[in-house]
This record gives C-alpha cells, sequence and structure tokens, in this order.
C-alpha cells in the first residue's frame, strides 16, 4: 500500500473558520483522511504538507512508526505537528480501510459505544450579549446537551488590565456565566474557557469570582508554560469544587509529562490535530491515568478532527466529555459523508465501518477554498 500522493484542502466553511485537511492517496486507489485545522496558519500547514509529501511519497502507508514519529523539538514547531498529526490519522484511517476495520479496533477496541460531549456555543453565539449566550446555551440543552462552555471574556488581555475598558470586559464576561448558568439550571455542568487571559493575580480573582457559578472546570487561565502558578491556581480551584483544566495546543508526550508529573491541571485536553494524532493521545492519557488525571479532548473545529476524536475517545479509561463546537455551521455534519457524526441526548455514536468510517466530499470542499482572515481569532499576544 504505496503512498502516491499528500495532499492539502483548506475549505472556507464560515466568514471566520477555515477547516484544513490532509489526504493521503495510496496505489490502490484509497484515500486517508486526517484534519490539521490551525487558525491563520493556512499557508503555512499548505507548505509543510508539501515538504511531508516529498518525504513520504513512495513509501508503504503501514510504516506509520517510522513515518509519523513526533519529535517535540521540530523545527517546524506546531505548523509540522499538526500537520503530522493529521498525517498520522489519515495513515490509521488507510490501515482501517486495508482490513475492513474501524480504526478504534486497531487501538485495541471501545470501551464505549457512544462518547459523551459537551457543547462549546463560543462560535455559534451571536450577538455576544448575555442574552445571546444564554440563548444558544437553551439551543445547545434543547439539542440534548447536558454540559456548555463558552468563552466569556474576549477581548480583554491582562496586559491592558490598567486600562478602564479591562474593567468592564471583565464583568461584562462575569454577567455571559452568569447568563448562562440561569439559562441551563444548576442541573447541567458548566464550564468556561480563559483562553489564557489573565496574569496569575487576576487569575486568583477570577477564580474567587466564578465559584459561586458552580463550574465544572475553569480552562486555560493562565499561559501554559508557568507550572508553578498553574498549580497554585488548581488548588484555588479546588478548594471552590471545581477543576482547572488546559493544555490543548500540547505536542506529544514530552510536552505533557511535566503537567502530570508536577500536578497543574486536574483535566488535560490534547487535540488529536496538535498532540501527534492516535499514538501520542493514548500515551498521553496512559501517564495522566497513572496520577489520576482526566482527559477530555479539546475538539473544536472540523468533521475530521471529531471522527477521529471519537474513535480515540472510545478506548480511553480516563474520559470525561469531549468537546464539539455547536452551532457554528451545518456543514460539520455534511462535508465528510459516511458514518453519522451527529449529536444525540449529549452524545455521539462510535463510528462504525473500516478505517475512520467518514470520507471528505471533496467537490463540495473544493467549491470553497480557504480564505485569509481579515483579523486573527485570537489575539497575537496570547500565542
Amino acid at each position: 500500500m504505496r503512498i502516491t500522493g499528500v495532499e492539502f484542502c483548506g475549505v472556507a466553511v464560515t466568514p471566520r473558520t477555515n477547516w484544513c485537511f490532509l489526504l493521503v492517496r495510496t496505489e490502490d486507489g484509497r484515500t486517508g483522511l486526517g484534519e490539521c485545522t490551525l487558525a491563520n496558519q493556512e499557508a503555512l500547514l499548505a507548505a509543510e504538507a508539501a515538504r511531508l509529501a516529498a518525504r513520504v511519497v513512495g513509501w508503504d502507508a503501514q510504516a506509520r512508526n517510522r513515518l509519523a514519529r513526533l519529535l517535540p523539538h521540530a523545527q517546524g514547531g506546531l505548523v509540522a505537528q499538526t500537520v503530522l498529526s493529521a498525517f498520522e490519522g489519515a495513515l490509521w484511517d488507510l490501515a482501517g480501510q486495508a482490513v475492513g476495520k474501524p480504526i478504534h479496533a486497531l487501538l485495541g477496541g471501545a470501551l464505549r459505544e457512544t462518547v459523551p460531549l459537551y457543547a462549546n456555543i463560543n462560535r455559534g453565539t451571536n450577538p455576544r450579549t448575555p442574552e445571546g449566550f444564554a440563548a444558544a446555551a437553551g439551543r445547545a440543552l434543547a439539542a440534548g446537551f447536558r454540559a456548555i462552555k463558552l468563552a466569556p471574556f474576549d477581548p480583554i488581555i491582562w496586559e491592558d488590565a490598567a486600562e478602564p475598558a479591562w474593567r468592564q470586559g471583565y464583568a461584562e464576561g462575569l454577567a455571559r456565566i452568569a447568563a448562562v448558568r440561569a439559562a441551563i439550571g444548576p442541573e447541567h455542568a458548566l464550564m468556561v474557557d480563559a483562553h489564557w487571559r489573565f496574569s496569575p493575580g487576576g487569575a486568583a480573582r477570577l477564580i474567587q469570582d466564578v465559584a459561586g457559578f458552580d463550574l465544572f472546570w475553569l480552562e486555560c487561565p493562565v499561559a501554559e508554560a508557568n507550572h508553578a502558578e498553574i498549580r497554585r491556581l488548581r488548588g484555588m480551584a479546588n478548594d471552590r469544587g471545581m477543576r482547572l483544566a488546559g493544555a490543548e495546543a500540547l505536542a506529544g508526550l514530552a510536552a505533557y509529562r511535566p503537567l502530570i508529573e508536577t500536578g497543574c491541571y486536574d483535566v488535560l485536553m490534547p487535540d488529536m490535530k496538535h498532540c501527534g494524532g492516535h499514538e501520542e493521545m493514548r500515551r498521553i492519557a496512559a501517564l495522566a491515568l497513572t496520577a489520576g488525571v482526566e482527559i477530555a479532548p479539546h475538539n473544536p473545529t472540523g468533521p475530521g478532527c471529531h471522527a477521529h476524536s471519537l474513535h480515540a475517545c472510545a478506548t480511553l479509561p480516563n474520559l470525561l466529555p469531549l468537546e464539539v463546537q455547536f452551532g457554528e455551521t451545518e456543514r460539520f455534519f455534511t462535508l465528510c459523508p459516511g458514518a453519522s457524526l451527529g449529536f444525540s441526548a449529549g452524545g455521539a455514536a462510535v463510528p462504525g465501518g473500516a478505517g475512520l468510517g467518514v470520507a471528505l466530499d471533496e467537490a463540495d470542499a473544493r467549491a470553497t477554498p480557504w480564505k485569509p482572515q481579515a483579523t486573527p481569532w485570537l489575539d497575537p499576544r496570547l500565542g
């Protein structure tokens, strides 16, 4: 099963969002699918995919250990690691297709037939007022979700904390959380993503201010490298009955090991698109399991990552609900036909069939090629 081509395909799905895919072709006519979405890096992803193709064309697609080994010190950084993660997933898809089995069967078999989900309502919320967030949360509940996440503090950044607008933005963020909690009631789980927008001191105040909202977790309050402060904040959060979650944009077990060994987080959030793919996801989860750390994979992008994440989550014993981007675009359900990627009662069925269980509709994808975004979704000062 020799590789004959590796192709990048970027797709514009909303004015704010591009999804990016990697297609690995083999001489027997098969195509493996991976997702390499990384906001505002599409041109670099395409260049890295071309570089990868030059290295792997002609190789046996079954030689996954040789071809898709993640190197934490890769000179291409997260761009190279994201393309490699997609490539690794595509090779698993091809391996499953070759033997007629789903990826989760090749990973040792599913522990569950349905993966629990939570709804990230951030991109599906308009207007971004407390009332708008509450309405989006209500739509998620009506769709069967029992856990909701929002990112309420855009666009404040800790470097601007001396500015009057920062206090106003912070108060508006708390009002959004309050509105969502009131909308979903006390019986549903509520998560808040802070997107690294706080200094350690500001995050300590944040933990105090959100304690009354009974959060299931607070996510990414401070910069990921600040391990000592993350550990301190975890203790503060735990004392108030909430978990601390993070680590969504790291690659490889080597990056996650110090977070686990030093007790930074209650919940780790490796992303199939960045962490190295299935093998690295399982290694990270296995080490986390030895420390009693839970895994809730980061998954707010397209259907390729979602399908791969479902296969991975089916096999992880220390799993919390998987993220999905709720209400952004219906193309999530149509761009990759095959096994159903629909949501039901706050869960998703693990795909059956051979390999990934879904394939990219290439004609549909190429009809709306990716477009440069006028403004980045995240302020460059935050990463």
